[in-house]
């Protein structure tokens, strides 16, 4: 089975930054980056095309740019460029059944805000089976990064280390995928994991410090198989009492990727995400990694 990423291109430069933001992860998986771009026929072409283009030519010369600029940026890189018909969501979710990885851009809502999920969005994240990652427009290479000495950017010096990676952990219903995802997003970068667990407010008989303290137990046991398997990542576990959207935010800042699960059984039908994935992606500012479980 060929190995590959999917990002969606619109001409847009939030799909820009999120081709150039799966470019890279595809050269970090060893895998094929595929751009994807979907277009409709129209009996009179979109405001946005040329009065000299029909809407296919333009939908082409799109994908061509997109193109050009992923293999000038990463000239090893296998760039596979498909054109197809239809919706964008209805393409997208069609094209990510057999990929590894789902990766769309996404407008932000400010300099300190996160993404703009628009019904195309939200309805990809809502039903895709695979991982989905989005990406603000401004991203770059030099922002996974901690800041490099003397101001040389991290693309000239290679080892500068990767920003943490954020994982939301629920310790009641621990799911294999988001952690594994996680872990192995860890391991790729050579970066630190940073797991945040938050804990509603108890009602019970259970005193502040000693539930504190249970919490913490759990995270280790839940956590405690993974580390044996990826025994090089470095692993830091914060446990705070509170919501756990807002535990999340507040560790993200500075983050290169936070990773968020999306459970699939017993959904009702329909675009819904989560109210923790759903805060993430909207106060968030750096990429954000929705991995759909039972």
């Amino acid at each position: 089975m060929v190995r590959h990423v999917i990002t969606g291109v619109d001409g847009s430069p939030e799909s820009l930054a999120a081709a150039h933001w799966a470019a890279r992860e595809a050269l970090r998986r060893g895998a094929s980056l595929y751009l994807v771009h979907a277009w409709q026929r129209h009996p009179r072409p979109a405001p946005s095309v040329p009065a000299d283009r029909t809407g296919h030519e333009w939908a082409e010369q799109i994908l061509d740019r997109a193109a050009g600029s992923i293999r000038a940026a990463h000239p090893g890189l296998r760039v596979v460029e498909r054109l197809v018909s239809g919706s964008a969501a209805a393409a997208l979710l069609t094209a990510a059944r057999d990929t590894e990885l789902l990766v769309l851009g996404s407008r932000g809502l400010g300099p300190v805000a996160g993404f703009m999920v628009g019904s195309v969005s939200q309805r990809v994240v809502a039903g895709s089976s695979r991982p989905l990652v989005l990406v603000r427009a401004g991203g770059s290479a030099a922002a996974e990064h901690f800041s490099a000495l003397d101001g040389v950017s991290p693309e000239e010096v290679p080892e500068t280390p990767y920003r943490d990676v954020v994982l939301g952990l629920d310790t009641r219903r621990p799911c294999d995928e988001p952690i594994e995802f996680a872990f192995e997003s860890a391991r790729r970068r050579g970066a630190t994991l940073h797991v945040v667990h938050a804990f509603g407010t108890p009602r019970g008989p259970v005193s502040g410090p000693e539930l504190l303290a249970a919490r913490e137990r759990a995270v280790v046991a839940t956590l405690l198989p993974w580390c044996e398997k990826f025994p090089g990542v470095s692993v830091v576990e914060t446990v705070s009492e509170g919501r756990a959207a807002t535990a999340l935010v507040g560790a993200a800042a500075g983050a290169s990727l936070v990773v968020v699960g999306r459970r699939t059984r017993g959904r009702r039908p329909g675009p819904h995400i989560g109210a923790v994935t759903h805060a993430v992606l909207h106060h968030v500012g750096c990429p954000v990694a929705v991995v759909p479980h039972d």
